[in-house]
């Protein structure tokens, strides 16, 4: 019983961003139905190799799965029945591949007029690479964020993938999304969502931004507060080869921190020197390889010299704050986030495991208005599965 709660949402499977913002809206109470694929007989589909069994699959987790083919006429026209009774429609292939199977914003807002049509691409729908295949780390790279991730002299790392994918693809397209069903009770109209996950980068960049138009960023790898470069926001080796991240940037965060390694102060330079940057972080370090890891969490954990430990997920999931509030959760056998934020009168909740493909077929179509005759035709013609 979330907040959303009474929402209807229509997902057409995809993989990455585009399950994560479903998973976020069921999370959250809609009622989400994901149209997976008819299983082919020429061979399995050209499946991503970050996708892992269906049955363990985070991301899918909370809704039901119907599969229908859509290459049939027949197999679009009952999406299109699921959506004259839905609220939403994600999907997120290329630009002009829903509008050749017939399943566009013309034809789906022309049956509801109060759709919200959620597009998730990388590069947007128009634009000269808007047809080009793309992963998060192409996305991040064209939108600035990724040039800055990156020791000096050396490569930028990609972030897993989560600023393109998740932050600013997934995350993002969600907002929308609920930003979209807000106005559609004001007005009684739908409106098409378009997500790119380059736009979404972009737009985690606004503090950077910020900082270059005062003067206070340089593109220059390593020469930035946030970036690896200050010794009192990084990642240090503690001595049993484990690591500690220090995020010490107000001046009495430091000055603790400072005193928390047992440094002298009047022997360190100036913090704000970024000229001896590179001195204070070998001193920094130096210091920080003196103990293990649970003997500086145990030292300075939660005091003003911000230091955290550097933990697995599964470490994560014992740590006492994290334990404290719940936020890893093992559910139908897997430790997976639990959903976030809080609320407060309608708390949201992990809906259910991850459906196998077309696990509740029959199920979600005898609830979206089929009549058994209609199902049982549909099957027969090998329209659903």
């Amino acid at each position: 019983m979330g907040p959303l709660h009474g929402v209807r949402v229509v997902e057409v499977a995809s993989i990455g961003p585009g399950p994560f913002t479903a998973m976020l809206l069921a999370d959250m109470g809609a009622e989400v139905v994901r149209v997976d694929r008819v299983p082919s007989t020429d061979g399995p589909p050209d499946a991503s190799p970050t996708a892992p069994d269906p049955g363990i699959d985070v991301l899918n987790r909370g809704r039901r799965s119907v599969a229908v083919d859509l290459k049939h006429p027949d197999g679009v026209s009952t999406v299109l029945r699921l959506v004259e009774q839905a609220d939403v429609l994600l999907e997120g292939f290329r630009p002009g591949v829903m509008e050749r199977l017939g399943l566009g914003p013309g034809p789906c807002l022309d049956r509801n007029p109060r759709l919200v049509y959620g597009r998730m691409t990388g590069w947007g729908q128009h634009g000269p690479l808007a047809s080009a295949p793309g992963h998060d780390i192409n996305f991040i790279a064209v939108a600035g964020a990724l040039r800055g991730i990156a020791r000096p002299g050396e490569r930028p790392v990609p972030p897993l993938n989560l600023v393109g994918d998740f932050g600013g693809g997934g995350l993002l397209q969600a907002f929308g999304i609920v930003c979209a069903l807000l106005e559609a009770r004001v007005s009684g109209q739908g409106q098409v969502v378009d997500t790119a996950m380059v736009d979404g980068a972009a737009l985690l960049m606004a503090m950077v931004c910020s900082l270059r138009a005062a003067g206070r960023w340089t593109d220059e790898v390593g020469g930035n507060l946030l970036d690896g470069g200050a010794p009192f926001y990084d990642t240090y080796e503690t001595a049993d080869g484990e690591y500690v991240a220090v995020g010490a940037i107000e001046p009495r965060f430091y000055a603790e921190l400072v005193r928390g390694l047992g440094l002298d102060a009047g022997d360190l330079p100036d913090q704000l020197d970024r000229s001896r940057w590179a001195e204070g972080e070998e001193r920094v370090a130096a210091a920080v390889r003196s103990r293990t890891r649970a003997e500086w969490c145990e030292r300075l954990e939660g005091s003003d010299a911000c230091v955290s430990p550097v933990l697995t997920v599964e470490e994560a999931a014992e740590h006492p704050q994290l334990r404290a509030r719940g936020t890893y959760v093992e559910a139908d056998g897997v430790l997976q986030p639990a959903p976030a934020p809080r609320l407060s009168r309608t708390p949201a909740a992990v809906a259910g495991p991850p459906p196998r493909p077309g696990e509740h077929t029959d199920e979600v179509l005898a609830a979206w208005r089929h009549t058994p005759e209609e199902i049982a035709r549909l099957r027969q013609a090998g329209v659903v599965a």
